[in-house]
């Protein structure tokens, strides 16, 4: 066999769909953003920059709000809460969530029906108003209190999906020829289960990333959300709500980067989707 003969029995890599570049672009920018306000801004946030309702220009790209702070600046630093919350969530959701659903695969029949029916509950009330319950009952409303708020709601979400994967893979011969060879059940776990389950799982968390943000800024949008100085887009989306007439761009810059960002997270799990399914490959 010639080395022509070998190179084209070898498959061509698969290049990453345009989906998959357009939402690593979105995504990759507003880290960038979001990195560069530890280090930069064109103006404290905090402060006054300008006059009131100040248009776009040159010395403020996103004009100024009601107080007169640059809006571009507080647009920066709401990337930054954003993805600190969204990542947060999703971490604090995927740690308990597949968790409790590998427990539910391996439990008795009996316990995997409680643990299934407390999941069902958990997941009828829609994911703001579990983290709305969740931030009330709390003594204020803060960064980190949004964070396991939104982590608690995604959770349930991620347990019953992983409930349902790891059933699949355990039903796997490969697993059956495992568990007859002696592997222990955290040796199955860790060998067979979490890498058959996790490209599944990966679509699914790039989701709730986005759905995670939206949730955030409509706890901010209400007061739920981190309070001020914390330039959290939903809030700046409330304090534009009044002079929206006046100066509409107060709240079409907060609503593009919001967009943008949750897009972003779409595309990238619809490329991750695309990528992970084998009949596409």
């Amino acid at each position: 066999m010639t080395a022509a003969d070998v190179q084209a029995t070898v498959p061509p890599r698969r290049r990453p769909s345009r989906t998959l570049r357009v939402g690593l672009v979105l995504v990759g920018l507003h880290l960038g953003i979001a990195l560069l306000t530890l280090v930069w801004l064109p103006y404290d946030p905090t402060g006054t920059a300008g006059t009131r309702l100040e248009a776009p220009s040159w010395l403020h790209p996103a004009g100024t709000d009601r107080l007169g702070r640059d809006m571009l600046s507080q647009i920066m630093i709401g990337s930054r809460i954003a993805l600190i919350v969204g990542t947060g969530a999703v971490l604090m959701g995927a740690a308990i969530g597949v968790t409790l659903g590998v427990l539910a695969a391996f439990a008795t029949r009996f316990l995997d029906d409680v643990l299934a029916a407390a999941l069902d509950i958990l997941i009828a009330f829609p994911t703001l108003l579990l983290a709305m319950l969740v931030v009330a009952a709390s003594e204020r409303p803060s960064l980190g209190t949004a964070t396991l708020a939104l982590g608690i709601a995604i959770s349930a979400i991620v347990a019953r999906l992983s409930r349902i994967l790891v059933k699949r893979v355990l039903r796997q011969d490969y697993v059956t020829a495992a568990r007859t060879s002696g592997s222990s059940w955290p040796g199955i776990v860790f060998r067979h289960v979490l890498p058959n389950i996790w490209p599944t799982l990966s679509v699914n968390f790039a989701l709730q990333f986005g759905l995670a943000v939206i949730a955030e800024a409509s706890l901010s949008y209400l007061g739920l959300g981190p309070p001020p100085p914390n330039a959290s887009w939903g809030r700046l989306l409330q304090e534009a709500q009044g002079t929206v007439f006046v100066a509409p761009f107060g709240a079409i810059a907060p609503g593009i980067a919001l967009v943008t960002l949750v897009i972003g997270m779409n595309l990238l799990a619809d490329g991750l989707r695309a990528r992970n399914d084998p009949t596409q490959r």
